[in-house]
């Protein structure tokens, strides 16, 4: 067997070569994989967050027919609550709660407030977010507590779903029903 001038020189350049190519068209491929994720990913979350939001705006909806259906002293419901993002106030000393969340999804106009059955939901654009601020205001309707106090109590995202104890406690000295929030 013999050998060919530049046997071993020859294939070793050629492997160099092939090498440097198979770097450069790897690099292409992730620069382009690059360009794709940063397109895709902001519009994958836009669409989880429209979902969210659109959760949420139920959520608010059923805990306000759960506070108008009570029926009258003495009469609860137990509802489940489940928080994915945001967090949700319970505003006793304000007869008000709200639910807050931080978004890619832009709901409406910044500043302009949307009404959906009770529910009145507004934008704010906040940096790059959007911060979506749906309420529900009971006041000179309802007088709202938790635990039996005029107190604030936030319900933050959890893995787990909230149990809430709605109950009607009677009326105060105005005549407004008091309606309790108990969270467990």
């Amino acid at each position: 067997m013999s050998l060919k001038k530049g046997f071993l020189f020859g294939k070793t350049k050629n492997n160099g070569q092939i090498w440097v190519e198979t770097v450069i068209y790897t690099l292409i491929a992730f620069a382009l994989m690059g360009l794709v994720l940063a397109f895709v990913v902001p519009k994958v979350q836009e669409t989880q967050d429209r979902g969210i939001i659109q959760q949420s705006i139920g959520v608010m909806n059923n805990i306000d027919s759960t506070v108008r259906n009570l029926g009258g002293p003495g009469n609860q419901r137990v509802i489940q609550l489940s928080i994915q993002k945001g967090s949700l106030t319970i505003d006793a000393t304000n007869d008000e709660i709200t639910f807050n969340i931080e978004s890619n999804y832009q709901y409406s106009q910044p500043g302009e407030n949307v009404t959906v059955g009770n529910l009145v939901v507004q934008d704010e654009k906040e940096n790059s977010l959007d911060v979506v601020k749906m309420s529900l205001n009971y006041t000179g309707l309802y007088n709202l507590s938790y635990n039996g106090q005029e107190v604030t109590k936030t319900l933050t995202s959890a893995t787990t779903p909230y149990t809430v104890t709605i109950s009607d406690q009677g009326q105060d000295q105005s005549g407004n029903a008091v309606i309790n929030f108990q969270v467990s």
